[in-house]
């Protein structure tokens, strides 16, 4: 095993800029864009409102009528008394240890460059994902597993891998997919088992690939051959180490009902089981399509999704806090953009749906670093837009870089004659949610 090793150098843990807050990130990405007006936002104003035109309106990607006041309660949890909605009610009692920013902004109302934006930093040119900076700032603390993984239950999301690439990082960097509607190792991860070789012949064939690779690779420069290197080699390792991290078997009865039933529960587990071995980031997806993209019948809609999610979310942060890990983990929640506080339209006629809203919408954080019981920023009485601390995706990610450690205008690397990082030339850390 030691010359699986020899590919290694550029995973290899790394030394932070300053001293961490947190040591692992699950970023809960909610697809499609969670309405914030009826989860994290309450807006009174809206029931005033209801069935006319909102003062505050904005232009829309496409038409919207008269104010939809949210058809769900919101009641204030923990000491803090910070409302939230019944959707998240059991999240909600962990209210205490969550900040919420209610004023993020992305640049437009599409998903495909939000996406990219929440995920890479740039709506428009390919540019390597936050996972993808994370690792290649700090590497890996496990040999045998990627340091970036990103679960989506059936399929891929819209812009599918270019969500966790490495773009002109080195490809060892870029996030590991895995499809988490299986529940069977080797379907979770294809040709995790060799059906035809056992141990001691894949060492002689990984032996022998190594020094085709080796001595193709002294007379050509490429990053891509390096990373195709260290893909065989960190695939044959994890054959053992993923097999039991994947395999929520193993966990007591009580903590498998604490998360509950179905993928979502399943996934959260795995997260967390992962984070425990070393995973530096994991990103859960909320569906492969875009299941919070309710643009008619959000009631039904969003109280479905949130069930789906509500109690693994707070089932999560019971574990990690009772084994200790919540105050070096960060826990992120949230979509690519919100939803109008007003009705969408079709023919003239109301949807009881909400249109994409990037002006302004909530997202929270958790765990390491953040100081819980707060919210910070606030929109406007309707929620159409930021009012109060208007804070830019760039300003989310020089702050989460920030709490892992690292100075988000020192975390560089050159490319194409300048050297480019997760924020561009943007962002400032978002110093009320530290604790």
């Amino acid at each position: 095993m030691g010359m699986a090793a020899l590919g290694l150098a550029d995973l290899q843990a790394a030394k932070p800029h300053h001293r961490p807050k947190a040591k692992r990130v699950i970023h809960f990405f909610l697809n499609g864009g969670p309405s914030h007006v009826d989860t994290f936002d309450p807006k009174p104003a809206l029931m005033r409102y209801a069935g006319r035109p909102v003062p505050s309106h904005r232009i829309t990607e496409r038409k919207t009528g008269a104010a939809f006041p949210s058809p769900f309660t919101f009641r204030r949890y923990g000491q803090s008394g910070i409302e939230v909605s019944e959707l998240f009610a059991k999240t909600a009692a962990h209210i205490d240890d969550i900040a919420v920013i209610r004023s993020m902004q992305a640049q437009v109302p599409n998903h495909e460059p939000s996406l990219m934006l929440m995920n890479c930093g740039d709506s428009i040119q390919p540019r390597p994902s936050m996972g993808a900076w994370l690792t290649y700032g700090l590497g890996s603390a496990n040999d045998n597993l990627p340091g970036f993984i990103a679960m989506c239950p059936g399929g891929m999301p819209i812009k599918g891998a270019e969500n966790w690439q490495s773009a002109f990082l080195p490809g060892a960097f870029q996030g590991t997919y895995v499809d988490s509607k299986h529940e069977a190792v080797d379907r979770l991860i294809e040709n995790i088992r060799s059906p035809h070789a056992d141990t001691s012949v894949q060492l002689r064939q990984l032996d022998l690939l190594r020094r085709i690779n080796a001595a193709h690779k002294a007379e050509r420069s490429d990053s891509r051959l390096e990373a195709r290197i260290q893909s065989f080699e960190l695939a044959f390792r994890m054959q053992i180490e993923a097999a039991d991290a994947f395999d929520v078997t193993k966990e007591p009865e009580h903590i498998r009902q604490m998360y509950g039933e179905g993928v979502h529960a399943r996934q959260t587990l795995i997260a967390r089981r992962l984070l425990e071995r070393g995973v530096r980031m994991v990103q859960l997806w909320h569906g492969a399509g875009q299941p919070w993209d309710n643009h008619d019948n959000i009631e039904t809609n969003h109280r479905k999704l949130s069930n789906d999610i509500d109690q693994p979310i707070a089932a999560l942060l019971s574990d990690l806090k009772q084994r200790g890990m919540l105050e070096d983990t960060l826990l992120i929640w949230g979509g690519e953009f919100g939803r109008t506080p007003t009705v969408e339209l079709s023919g003239g006629k109301s949807k009881l749906g909400r249109d994409h809203n990037h002006y302004g919408f909530s997202m929270w954080m958790a765990g390491g670093g953040i100081k819980g019981g707060t919210v910070h920023g606030s929109t406007d009485e309707f929620g159409f837009a930021a009012q109060e601390n208007p804070t830019s995706v760039h300003d989310l990610h020089a702050t989460i870089l920030h709490l892992m450690g690292i100075h988000h205008e020192e975390l560089t690397y050159r490319y194409a004659g300048r050297d480019f990082r997760l924020t561009d030339v943007y962002g400032d850390i978002i110093r009320p949610l530290l604790a």
